[in-house]
């Protein structure tokens, strides 16, 4: 089952670096203009290690991101990025395979992590607007005993809401929060990474699906 996990992130890792440009035009509207730069800088230093890596499970996968974009990716994204990886790391250790409980700890994990090294809320015009959205999705389809695909399938659609509704509120953390309420109207490029990463594991998990 790990090659289904290096599979997914390798997709992960390409998503992201073929979005670097989308993604540093959002971040130059309202942010620092390196927002996608410094996330393909990030993931294709992932790609680069993966195969050197051979995780035995899960938990070392993901940590073995966090610690890497942690300490090649610049600006806020590298240090909340790597923490989100990390932490969700912790929630797998041990484990080869996913189940829908288990995401759910894993992204509540991640949303911890965010908050503890942003320092951020939901409302503030960050990741947290796509990432708390996405979570209580989950867990209402989890709780509902819905499968691990449809509960994301709802997370992803969740997440996209998220990012328009960063679209109408003002920025308060970040370069972003200088512009007041000139920041309204433009979504956020974290938010957006954001929803971009579950939409690729929400992809990939129903591709897995249908091959199963």
């Amino acid at each position: 089952m790990m090659a289904n996990v290096i599979a997914a992130i390798e997709a992960l890792a390409d998503a992201v670096i073929a979005n670097k440009e989308r993604l540093t035009e959002l971040d130059a509207v309202i942010g620092d203009a390196d927002h996608g730069i410094n996330m393909a800088r990030g993931f294709e230093a992932v790609r680069g290690k993966l195969a050197a890596a051979n995780p035995a499970d899960i938990g070392g996968a993901l940590k073995m991101i966090g610690m890497t974009l942690i300490s090649t990716v610049g600006g806020a994204s590298g240090p909340l990025y790597g923490t989100a990886f990390m932490r969700a790391a912790a929630a797998v250790q041990g484990k080869t395979t996913i189940d829908a409980e288990t995401a759910a700890t894993m992204l509540n994990a991640v949303i911890g992590g965010v908050k503890d090294r942003g320092k951020a809320v939901r409302g503030e015009k960050t990741m947290l607007d796509a990432l708390e959205p996405a979570y209580e999705a989950f867990v209402e389809q989890l709780n509902q005993g819905q499968s691990l695909l449809v509960c994301l399938e709802a997370a992803t659609a969740a997440a996209e809401q998220g990012v328009e509704y960063t679209k109408t509120i003002i920025a308060t953390k970040g370069r972003a929060s200088y512009l007041g309420e000139r920041s309204i109207g433009h979504q956020d490029a974290g938010a957006t990474s954001s929803y971009l990463m579950l939409s690729v594991l929400t992809d990939f998990a129903r591709q897995h699906s249908q091959e199963a």
